[in-house]
């Protein structure tokens, strides 16, 4: 019956679609009319080309609808195939005012009426005398991403990138940073649009929340983009606007239990250059408790070992970025960029520790204290070259970018009996340098008909070493003594070089795209002393295509299809034994296979009334699915690995309701549900798991005041199973409260994070011979108080009483 109704849907669809299509034609000479009427869509508060706008023209005599379109990415539109007639045009775009051209005359002799550069003011309403200027949406759709207003996510202010990420769709973040992108762990993070050398949890938590102005997230990423990452790509747009002489932002915040950080950015508009310069600083402490149960069973002989205690994590930092843009005349421009920045962590722990056997009834008591360093520097450089051809959006791009990383990593683990003496103790480092080296050529020729063809070709070159060293305490000497067989050094080489082309367009409501990637990869692991090599040297070939229709009121939806890959992170490659503590070590596996992902997506976004409702159906295949694995390796030592586990499938439907109850109240509610069923063998023996899992999360923004703002969010998390274990759920709640001083140039936010202490991280894995569980939390509410600060010297051109425009100048990016 299920089948027998969706397969009517889908002939209801197909019938629907057909018939308009068949109805938009137009017999005889009418369609070799070729009147045209075009133009091009901005944000008038951002100068920002406004994509997917409604476009709806009428005739004047009768209000008859004629004909409609959206504006493409980059806010142009263009209707074709106008009779003679006198017409007019309405151009509209969730919260912004609908803008109306009147007198539009197609003739013979003037075939053609380009309306020039349309601005869209936000709206504005009035209640109880109090004028309130709408904001924009807080999520935009467009063909192949979601785009995140970060601006609206006020709880998150003081924070970094992950912390903005706890209230976007499709990602989920546990109370230790991990961030997860419809359910997977494996995603690619770009800043403006290119790839970082820092693992993608690191680059996040660098990027402060206050320098943030979108979020990208692209599920299905077109050829255009590295198709590295299950799940897909989060895309960092970094503030950088400038106005006409100097303006800028600075941002100062404080919190309890040693919380505190900065940073400012500045740019300046001089003649034919953009010039910024920005810097950031945080220092931030996240104290917490946790319970870990450990028992291991080999020869009829059980091994337990329970522990809790106290644990501290301290996060510090700090980065500089600079750039400059040059205007090298009308077609030419010309960038340069470059960014310093150090990360530090720290984490420590001390921890009771009660340890026995059975058969037996003695128990042994004692004291760990694990202590931890991580720090890396790096540096990036880049370049961009852009060359504009005398035709609209013809242009070819070049950019190249330098990076590179200096890792250290040093953790101590002792044991202490009751009379204060180690008993044993660990010591282990692990640091080297990183280099990445990236290539990208990019061509877009506009076509006919609204479309676009573009090619281009992408080169990564990374370079890294892995020194890894393990020292032992001996009780006898009371020093630590080197450990040779735990102690390598491995030399890291991966090129990848891409060619990519694509053809997209709009024909009447219809967006189409479609293309073809194909990457040559070669990677060689060198175990340096050992003589072992592990190489691959393989080409791969990965096709997107994307779909869209829009209906004349508003609704749209979307298709999409993306094969993807992930490859193994490098230490899932070592292929020797690292020791993280007394009682876990981990091997890497180096015939670890990359995973090959399958995407699908369908979408439908409509208005209801002033709301706004998406759902997005997913269906996500994964080849060489790769699980963590845990197994004995002693008596009380959990081996850590990583295996080919099988297959992997995951479907599921995100639905976003944007509710407007009324001007001073919005709400947003966003959930996810999606089952996981993973197929496959591991150690010799056929398994099938299957789990159904879900997430939610709702927004609420008050206006209680022109100046007046308050935000309260709720996340909740479901269990979720893995092969070998289970993570358990929380709910969670947080609250801001922001007011604008001095005609908003000037704010002030107190937010409360996990305001009743109910994040949590619980983690439970099992096999035959091992048990393991896992439960920790941080110290909550965490509060801060936040002080932001805009100022230049720029006031923007009202439209004049003519009706004209206001001026462009000085409103461009950098």
């Amino acid at each position: 019956m299920c089948m027998i109704k969706r397969t009517s849907i889908l002939k209801s669809i197909l019938v629907l679609v057909l018939a308009s299509s068949a109805f938009s034609q137009r017999p005889g000479n009418i369609d070799k009319f070729n009147g045209k009427v075009s133009g091009n869509v901005y944000d008038a508060e951002y100068r920002e080309p406004i994509s997917y706008a409604n476009i709806v023209l009428y005739k004047h005599e009768d209000n008859s609808q004629v004909t409609g379109t959206i504006t493409d990415p980059n806010g142009f539109f263009q209707l074709t195939n106008i009779r003679p007639g006198i017409y007019f045009v309405e151009i509209s775009f969730m919260g912004y005012q609908t803008h109306k051209i009147e007198n539009i005359e197609i003739t013979p002799a003037e075939q053609e009426f380009h309306a020039g550069n349309i601005s869209l003011e936000p709206i504005v309403l009035q209640v109880e005398g109090t004028e309130i200027i709408a904001e924009r949406p807080a999520i935009t759709y467009e063909i192949d991403k979601k785009v995140i207003n970060v601006a609206r996510q006020t709880t998150s202010v003081s924070g970094s990138a992950v912390d903005v990420l706890e209230n976007v769709p499709s990602v989920d973040v546990d109370i230790e940073g991990n961030v997860s992108l419809r359910g997977s762990e494996n995603f690619t993070v770009l800043i403006d649009g290119r790839p970082t050398i820092l693992d993608p949890s690191d680059a996040l938590q660098q990027i402060p929340a206050s320098t943030i102005e979108n979020i990208e997230i692209i599920t299905n990423p077109s050829a255009r983009y590295d198709p590295e990452g299950i799940s897909g790509i989060i895309n960092v747009i970094i503030k950088k606007k400038t106005m006409r002489g100097i303006s800028g932002i600075a941002n100062m915040n404080a919190g309890l239990n040693d919380k505190y950080g900065g940073n400012f950015l500045i740019s300046s508009r001089r003649g034919i250059s953009n010039m910024f310069l920005s810097a950031n600083y945080r220092k931030y402490a996240f104290p917490g408790t946790q319970t870990v149960e450990n028992i291991t069973s080999a020869n009829d002989t059980a091994s337990y070992v329970f522990s809790d205690g106290q644990s501290m994590r301290n996060w510090n930092p700090y980065g500089l970025r600079a750039g400059i843009d040059l205007e090298l005349g009308l077609m030419d421009r010309m960038s340069l960029a470059g960014e310093y920045g150090q990360r530090k962590m720290k984490h420590s722990s001390d921890l009771n520790y009660d340890e026995w056997t059975e058969p037996g009834d003695s128990h042994n008591l004692y004291l760990s204290t694990d202590d931890g360093k991580f720090s890396h520097n790096f540096y990036s450089l880049i370049f961009d070259y852009v060359h504009q051809f005398v035709s609209k959006d013809h242009n070819i791009s070049a950019q190249a970018q330098y990076s590179h990383r200096d890792k250290e990593q040093f953790s101590t683990t002792e044991l202490t009996n009751t009379t204060g003496t180690i008993t044993s103790g660990t010591r282990s480092s692990e640091d080297g340098p990183s280099m990445l080296g990236q290539l990208k050529l990019d061509y877009t020729l506009p076509l006919p008909e609204n479309s676009k063809f573009g090619a281009g070709y992408q080169g990564r070159i990374q370079r890294s070493e892995d020194i890894a060293r393990t020292y032992e305490y001996d009780t006898i000497s009371s020093s630590y003594e080197f450990m040779d067989e735990f102690s390598h050094t491995t030399d890291y080489t991966r090129d990848i070089h891409a060619l990519y082309s694509m053809f997209s367009g709009i024909y009447r409501a219809f967006g189409y795209q479609g293309g073809l990637r194909s990457e040559y990869t070669y990677r060689l692991i060198e175990m340096i002393g050992d003589d072992e090599r592990f190489t691959i040297d393989r080409w791969d070939f990965f096709p997107s295509g994307h779909l869209s229709y829009k209906f004349p009121k508003g609704q749209q939806i979307m298709a999409s299809y993306t094969r993807r890959i992930h490859r193994p992170r490098s230490w899932w490659l070592e292929p020797f034994l690292t020791w993280s503590d007394a009682y876990n070590v981990r091997r890497g596996n180096p015939n670890l296979k990359p995973e090959y992902i399958d995407s699908y997506e369908l979408g439908f976004q409509t208005f209801l009334g002033k709301s706004l409702l998406s759902t997005e159906l997913y269906y996500r295949l994964t080849h060489n699915y790769v699980e963590r694995i845990q197994s004995l390796y002693s008596e009380n030592v959990i081996l850590h690995t990583v295996e080919n586990a099988g297959t992997e499938r995951t479907m599921g439907i995100e639905v976003m309701l944007d509710l407007k109850f009324v001007a001073w109240w919005n709400l947003n509610f966003t959930s996810n549900f999606y089952q996981q069923i993973i197929e496959g063998e591991l150690d010799n023996r056929y398994f099938s798991e299957k789990d159904f899992s879900w997430s939610a999360r709702f927004s609420n923004e008050l206006e209680i005041l022109s100046a007046t703002k308050l935000q309260i969010n709720g996340r909740y998390r479901s269990p979720a199973l893995s092969v070998q274990g289970q993570r358990e759920g929380y709910f969670t709640v947080d609250a801001a409260l922001k007011q604008e001083f001095l005609g908003k140039k000037l704010s002030l936010t107190l937010q409360a994070r996990d305001i009743f202490s109910t994040r949590k991280h619980e983690y439970t894995s099992e096999g035959e011979d091992f048990y393991y569980y896992r439960y920790s939390t941080g110290k909550s509410p965490i509060v801060m108080l936040s002080l932001n600060y805009n100022f230049n010297n720029y006031k923007q051109k009202r439209r004049s009483d003519d009706g004209t425009e206001p001026d462009f100048e000085g409103m461009e990016d950098l």
